[in-house]
């Protein structure tokens, strides 16, 4: 029997990020996961504080040269990969010049939100996706962590819904205490349509805030894990009100046995 493969698609992994939540997660997951015996691929945004040569990135050639449009222009897709030694696993970073080169990752140091956050999501959720399609895996489980990552599950059902790779896929999402305060672009949804999505599909997103972002993350996903403790409230009743499988929020003490568990439900 083919061993269970796990895609973990991360806002923050540490070392490469300070140490949160989610990056503590994204990085002691994915090698628990592994450990347990599941097959893995992990993939997080190439931001400008992620330092190249301190963790040794270094450019994927053969992954690397495609162009996505996002809002009638062409953004060169860059891969790279470094290797977290102790766990024995790779990450994959998705970087690019326009989106990724600013020293910050969604926000400066004074907490001002940048204005292409929106773009700078579509393009990480489609260029991971595009990125599993060259490495031709397919993933049984994609789980996601954090709103950047909030684009995957509307693609993976809607734009490379007839792509066998992501035919058997479950979509976990996890939702966090990480909510930014500015709305994103009010033409995000007319980004998106771009890719062959209807306006209808994505009409929550007229108001593209955190809790409408997280809402249609919720509505495309299979499942649902609540990340943090405290959590945005209507956020949390969405989970609950879409009947999906839902895990509750698990302690550091249990959160791998208790993910790894849920994820053989599927």
């Amino acid at each position: 029997m083919e061993k269970m493969k796990v895609l973990f698609i991360s806002q923050e992994i540490t070392p490469y990020l300070p140490e949160t939540e989610i990056s503590e997660i994204g990085r002691y997951l994915p090698q628990g996961i592994q450990e347990r015996g599941k097959e893995i691929r992990t993939f997080m945004p190439r931001f400008g504080c992620v330092n190249e040569r301190r963790n040794q990135l270094h450019e994927v050639i053969r992954l690397s040269g495609m162009n996505l449009v996002i809002n009638d222009n062409d953004h060169p897709l860059i891969i790279k990969v470094a290797s977290i030694q102790a766990a024995r696993m790779q990450v994959y970073f998705i970087d690019n010049e326009d989106y990724f080169q600013r020293k910050y990752t969604v926000a400066t140091d004074d907490g001002v939100e940048f204005d292409d956050n929106d773009e700078r999501a579509i393009f990480f959720a489609r260029g991971v996706l595009e990125t599993v399609i060259k490495l031709r895996w397919s993933p049984d489980i994609i789980h996601c962590h954090g709103w950047f990552t909030g684009m995957v599950p509307l693609f993976v059902k809607n734009t490379y819904k007839d792509n066998p790779l992501f035919a058997n896929s479950k979509i976990i999402y996890s939702v966090y205490d990480d909510g930014f305060q500015k709305t994103l672009s009010p033409n995000m949804a007319a980004k998106i349509a771009e890719d062959g999505i209807s306006l209808s599909d994505i009409s929550v997103i007229n108001d593209p805030s955190f809790v409408n972002l997280s809402k249609l993350a919720i509505d495309y996903s299979d499942a649902t894990i609540k990340g943090s403790e405290n959590i945005n409230a209507e956020v949390e009743n969405h989970m609950k009100e879409s009947k999906k499988p839902f895990l509750d929020y698990q302690s550091k003490e249990t959160y791998i046995d208790s993910y790894f568990d849920f994820y053989n439900t599927f």
